[in-house]
């Protein structure tokens, strides 16, 4: 049987087994509904990797020993990337953190042959992973490379075993995991506002990585209520806001807010002018 047949027969056979739990286009929710996302504020990280290690912690991670980092199997659902800017003795150090982008038109699920990754009614990008059969399609789809293939099954020497999160699946051998945004975080507190019969509060849902950032350089939130803060400063930020590889039409839910540096030198000379580019 031919690839495409085999990713057909697979297909159908997640419909008509579990049709029930896979949502329609139409139970997908519209853009004016609630859209869990995140603004990056460049401007306030240090590049100080508290996400990370929160991150880590709250989602039962592997950690990444140094034979795995050796063999390019490290995982970290949220990592920082460290660039450079300017020539020495006055170049500088930028950080800019990179999670998974729940995108509303993420490539990532059109390809996954069991529809174990799919967007849910909240803008979340949801990865099923006892559906998940390891084709890494999504992975291969992804442009920010923020999924990740299990390649064995993760240990924890003790006592470290002892820390690990009853809320948070532990993932084996041979499935992809990525950034959730916390959503064992979500539920938690849509349940607990629910059996409370109130509204949930505008700063009450916070991810792991977003509460242990020292400097509040992420910050989370329903980014299509506008009188949400991240909605707001993404709004009154306008001129630094900006979205990762937006060209692709990926629509990403997280919004990053450019750094800002005063003391910036800009030499007219370091490019030619466009007549040379005609």
């Amino acid at each position: 049987m031919s690839s495409s047949a085999n990713e057909a027969a697979a297909r159908a056979s997640a419909v008509s087994e579990m049709g029930q739990t896979i949502p329609t286009d139409a139970e997908v929710g519209h853009p004016e509904g609630v859209r869990w996302g995140m603004v990056v504020d460049l401007d306030r990280c240090t590049g100080c990797q508290a996400c990370v290690v929160a991150c880590q912690a709250e989602n039962n991670i592997a950690l990444n020993e140094e034979q795995r980092v050796l063999e390019r199997r490290a995982k970290t659902w949220i990592r920082i990337e460290r660039y450079w800017e300017g020539e020495f003795p006055n170049a500088k150090a930028r950080f800019i953190p990179v999670l998974c982008q729940h995108c509303g038109n993420a490539p990532c699920e059109t390809v996954c042959p069991v529809w174990a990754t799919y967007h849910n009614n909240e803008g979340l990008n949801v990865q099923v992973y006892n559906r998940c059969i390891g084709t890494r399609f999504c992975a291969n789809g992804c442009p920010y490379s923020v999924r990740y293939f299990n390649f064995w099954n993760p240990e924890w020497p003790e006592p470290m075993n002892n820390q690990l999160n009853p809320d948070v699946t532990v993932r084996t051998k041979g499935i992809i995991e990525k950034c959730t945004f916390c959503v064992q975080r979500i539920n938690r507190v849509q349940v607990t506002a629910k059996t409370e019969g109130r509204e949930i509060g505008s700063s009450e849902i916070q991810p792991a990585c977003a509460q242990s950032c020292p400097t509040s350089a992420l910050i989370f939130a329903d980014i299509n209520n506008p009188d949400s803060y991240p909605a707001q400063l993404a709004e009154a930020e306008a001129g630094r806001s900006y979205t990762l590889l937006e060209h692709f039409g990926t629509d990403p839910g997280v919004i990053y807010l450019k750094k800002v540096d005063p003391h910036a030198e800009i030499h007219e000379d370091d490019h030619a002018p466009a007549e040379a580019h005609a």
